[in-house]
């Protein structure tokens, strides 16, 4: 069953950088109904903090309402149903931005990527927009989730790119998706098995251009379950290593286990 509230502590930082006046990134966390969204919008102006905002809003509206009906149904059916959902609720926000930018000139050409995670009983559905990521640290490795939807990913995937010539282009921010862009937008969903000790790792390009993964699996290693100390640590690493854009981390993990005479109180009681 996908029944009961999801066992997880959420983490949410963001941050303006080193260069950037306005912060166009917005995060979203609601640890008790297992959902957290990350945006990262685009546009001159304040648009692109505006598009990121429209698409937290109309996700977290959407998700909010329906995570609580799915948890009492078999998990088959209710991812089905989430997947609808989130397909749903980001071509929501798709349209919202679009609708906006028609109505209001200096908004004309926003967007927004987007990640959306939410915890069903053992389970993360995943569904991302653009090329803002989905990391997953476990026993000590990390695994980038999402797929980039970038121009570089493109090159990468065709072999027309080495691995070392992305890290060096002056391309890594041309997105082939994105909320706004377009008059329909493709979602890309997927579902994880969860483990007690995965940590999630959402964040945008400001994190994932400025901090390499070897560092990131140092942090999280080091940082254990204080999640708020590892996202401190990652966003201050990517302001020292420049902070050419808006930097936002969210972190998802377990809860800690009790511990001294809390831990064994919770055996007794068998909590």
């Amino acid at each position: 069953m996908a029944k009961g509230k999801p066992q997880f502590v959420m983490v949410a930082q963001t941050d303006p950088g080193m260069v950037r006046h306005i912060n166009e990134d917005a995060v979203f966390t609601d640890a008790e109904a297992g959902l957290a969204i990350l945006a990262d919008g685009m546009g001159g102006y304040s648009a692109g903090e505006m598009a990121s905002a429209l698409t937290i809003e109309t996700v977290s509206e959407a998700l909010l309402d329906c995570l609580p009906q799915l948890r009492v149904q078999p998990l088959a059916e209710a991812t089905e149903a989430l997947h609808e959902d989130i397909d749903f609720a980001v071509r929501r926000a798709n349209s919202v931005i679009r609708s906006e930018a028609r109505r209001d000139p200096d908004c004309e050409g926003m967007g927004s990527t987007v990640v959306v995670a939410a915890l069903l009983d053992g389970q993360i559905t995943v569904g991302h927009v653009g090329d803002s990521r989905l990391y997953r640290y476990r026993a000590g490795e990390l695994e980038q989730i999402t797929r980039d939807h970038s121009w570089l990913q493109e090159q990468l995937q065709l072999g027309a790119i080495s691995e070392e010539q992305a890290r060096e282009s002056r391309f890594k921010n041309l997105v082939t998706r994105g909320l706004g862009i377009e008059e329909d937008v493709e979602v890309e969903i997927h579902d994880y098995p969860l483990q007690p000790d995965d940590i999630y790792l959402l964040c945008s390009d400001g994190l994932s251009d400025m901090v390499d993964e070897a560092t990131i699996v140092s942090v999280l290693g080091d940082s254990g379950q204080d999640l708020a100390q590892a996202a401190e640590r990652l966003i201050k690493l990517a302001n020292d290593n420049g902070g050419r854009d808006n930097i936002s981390v969210i972190l998802i993990g377990g809860d800690p286990p009790p511990s001294g005479w809390l831990r064994g109180l919770t055996a007794k009681l068998g909590l």
